[in-house]
């Protein structure tokens, strides 16, 4: 192997956002099942997309993004419109590997994290094109 070979470590700073990441998807899947939520994957990745959380209550099926940030309204703020539209694809790859879920009632959620506070979920955040 020569030196320009050798694979570089990541960042500090990459490697606590991605910490911090896995710590919220954690506080948000524990509110979800305290809900009466069954959590059905996480952190799932298609070519199109990621979900951090899909979950099912009943009919429901909830495709859940989580977000954390200092303040819950920091959270809420950064919930853009293109992270929705790759959400919504990635859901619908979701349910083209698995047609048994597209009778179910299909939702969109957010669930906002912020240090020291109880995460908040938003039920129908957004809605798919």
């Amino acid at each position: 192997m020569t030196k320009g070979d050798e694979p570089r470590a990541p960042r500090p700073e990459r490697v606590a956002a991605f910490r911090t990441g896995l710590s919220a998807e954690s506080r948000a899947a524990a509110l979800l099942v305290a809900k009466g939520y069954r959590i059905v994957s996480r952190r799932f990745r298609s070519p199109v997309g990621e979900v951090d959380i899909i979950a099912r209550r009943g009919r429901t099926l909830i495709f859940v993004e989580v977000k954390a940030r200092s303040t819950l309204d920091g959270a809420a703020e950064s919930l853009l419109p293109r992270q929705q539209r790759r959400i919504a694809a990635a859901a619908a790859a979701w349910l083209a590997k698995c047609p048994d879920d597209i009778e179910s009632h299909i939702r969109f959620d957010a669930i906002l994290v912020a240090p020291g506070r109880i995460p908040r979920h938003i039920e129908a955040a957004f809605e798919a094109e």
